[in-house]
């Protein structure tokens, strides 16, 4: 049997399906690459190499905007943090484009305020919630981290934001709700991405009720002490640094809650590589490379990978007894 290779190449990355369609989503996304073309400034900001852009989206990244922090938690103190410029401007968020600065590039064009969420399903009181007013329900608190990405790269990120757990319990699910979906915001005219069919679009993910209650997951409203950038997904977005981190839906814009396990994004475009739980799982491969070690950005040697990143101790307990490569 052919060894499987330690690191996966550009092409592997990405869904096949995804792979072979991207000329089609550069012709479609004409209008996106003019608007890169107008932020080369941004890019060589970013880079080190010249001064904030007049890119609001991007220049925010350079402004003394603070948030108060009420508490820090869940630090990782052996483990430096990934650079600020690395976190904002190495991401996957196809909305903006598929390579891995295109959110850097892109995202300004996304209106972030006003901005509302609704809450459907299965839920004592089905409401929509404009995002400043769920923000003052709950202090901030800090939490660092580990981001993997199933790609085989990770970060080490300072979250600010609030449990998921206290938001579901705000929004009083009922009895009979066992899973927890959340959806993207679906505009094209903000989100150039969209323009393609490389995915079924809005962005779907999903949780059980049980894994959103966990302690770990959490809702990130910012990070680095400021509030989040577009290409980072604000206003709001999901970690659950336990899972590989497609799981992160971005730019959140609905919760339902239903007793049916939500069909997920990835799992949709390519089910072979993608499942719903998205556990990080050295143990077993994506379909074209290892998952044993990664390649922590900003590092130049790779590291091993932990079961569940690391944080086996605090959510092993929600998958006793199932069979964890069956249920990727």
């Amino acid at each position: 049997m052919k060894d499987l290779p330690k690191e996966p190449l550009s092409s592997e990355i990405t869904p096949k399906a995804v792979y072979v369609n991207r000329r089609e989503f550069m012709k479609n996304g004409a209008l996106a690459l003019g608007t890169a073309a107008a932020t080369g400034s941004a890019l060589l900001w970013l880079g080190g190499q010249g001064p904030p852009p007049d890119v609001p989206e991007v220049a925010a990244a350079s402004a003394d905007n603070p948030l108060i922090v009420a508490g820090r938690s869940y630090d990782v103190p052996d483990e430096a943090q990934t650079p600020n410029r690395d976190v904002i401007t190495y991401n996957n968020y196809y909305e903006f484009g598929i390579d891995k600065d295109d959110p850097a590039r892109n995202a300004h064009t996304l209106v972030t305020r006003p901005w509302t969420i609704q809450v459907e399903g299965l839920v004592a009181r089905p409401q929509t919630i404009d995002v400043d007013t769920l923000l003052n329900w709950f202090p901030l608190e800090e939490r660092v981290y580990r981001m993997r990405c199933v790609e085989a790269w990770s970060m080490v990120i300072p979250w600010l934001g609030f449990p998921l757990a206290s938001l579901v319990k705000r929004l009083e699910p009922m009895g009979s709700a066992k899973f927890i979906e959340f959806t993207t915001l679906l505009n094209p005219e903000q989100m150039p991405g969209q323009r393609s069919p490389i995915l079924k679009w809005p962005y779907v993910e999903g949780l059980r009720l049980d894994e959103a209650l966990n302690p770990l997951a959490f809702i990130a409203t910012g990070l680095y002490g400021s509030v989040l950038l577009n290409q980072s997904g604000a206003p709001l977005r999901l970690v659950t640094p336990w899972k590989y981190g497609f799981k992160g839906v971005k730019s959140i814009v609905k919760i339902r809650f239903t007793d049916e396990q939500p069909k997920n994004t990835w799992a949709i475009a390519a089910p072979r590589e993608y499942g719903f739980y998205a556990n990080v799982n050295p143990e077993v491969n994506h379909p074209r490379w290892s998952q044993a070690n990664e390649r922590r950005i900003g590092e130049f040697q790779r590291r091993k990978t932990l079961p569940f990143n690391g944080y086996a101790d605090e959510v092993a307990g929600l998958y006793a007894g199932m069979d964890l490569r069956a249920n990727f």
